[in-house]
């Protein structure tokens, strides 16, 4: 997993002295024109709607039904939850949350904090998600900072689609395609079903966990990214491995992984509230 920066078991993920968030936010500042010009974005893709966790980043987003008095949501990791990494099988529904979030603006500038009322779900089987509901809604969100929170897309992603991951917590972004889909990724204790793999110029890093994988042609989030391959290791902490339907394990070395989102689309009924037996609902059950 692309882990929270937290605890000496992560310290390793701070890369040393090599990277800081303003150093990471130098790079996004400094991208030449000419290469944003490059990628072809139809959709301006910045920083606004994103939230910057104490150890990972996220973002305010909504489903195509959501309404502007429903209460917002925060997409981020399973593993990103202030109760720490779920096991294999275990789902959290409904569970009282008082996490802060920073919000950011276009530039990438933190203009105020949300606070959870709890953690609507979360889980490490299948998928790597952790969706918080906030005391605010969106439209008391809009009318505050100014900022609307990201749409769901509420089909499954393309390969070829040209992406952009953005970290709220690095506040940098990373740009590249959609490579395919795994049929299974292996991480340790840990199995995740149709994740999307990156083409190699996503590099992403630790903390940005939780960022939300953009569609640029739509502006819409299409997955939100959780992990890559740091050491070549097959299957183990850090290293994923992909498995396909035949069980034929491949190890692909600094490429990295992101979850697919359409999925949670039809398990969001009114009031942004999950009901897991919703038609066309297939997360995991507690």
């Amino acid at each position: 997993m692309k882990k929270p920066l937290v605890g000496a078991l992560f310290a390793v993920l701070l890369l040393g002295a090599g990277v800081a968030p303003a150093t990471a936010a130098t790079t996004h500042e400094t991208t030449s024109p000419s290469a944003v010009k490059e990628k072809v974005r139809p959709k301006a893709v910045n920083f606004a709607g994103t939230v910057a966790l104490s150890n990972c980043s996220g973002s305010v987003v909504r489903t195509p039904d959501s309404q502007p008095d429903d209460p917002a949501l925060v997409l981020s990791n399973g593993h990103c939850m202030e109760t720490g990494f779920p096991g294999p099988g275990e789902v959290v529904v409904d569970q009282p949350s008082t996490r802060s979030f920073t919000l950011l603006n276009a530039s990438g500038s933190g203009v105020g904090t949300l606070r959870a009322s709890k953690i609507s779900y979360g889980t490490m089987t299948d998928t790597d998600i952790s969706v918080y509901q906030l005391t605010r809604t969106y439209a008391q969100i809009e009318s505050t900072y100014g900022i609307k929170a990201l749409e769901l897309n509420a089909a499954h992603p393309v390969e070829g689609t040209a992406i952009t991951v953005v970290s709220g917590y690095w506040k940098r972004t990373y740009s590249c395609n959609v490579d395919g889909f795994v049929y299974r990724l292996k991480e340790g204790a840990w199995t995740w079903k149709d994740s999307v793999r990156y083409t190699s110029a996503c590099q992403t890093i630790g903390g940005t966990s939780g960022s939300p994988v953009i569609d640029n042609a739509t502006g819409k989030v299409v997955a939100v990214n959780n992990t890559g391959n740091e050491d070549g290791l097959e299957c183990a902490d850090n290293n994923p491995c992909e498995v396909d339907e035949n069980g034929d394990v491949t190890v692909r070395e600094g490429i990295n992984y992101a979850q697919q989102t359409y999925g949670l689309v039809p398990c969001i009924g009114a009031g942004n509230e999950f009901d897991l037996d919703r038609p066309g609902c297939e997360l995991p059950k507690p």
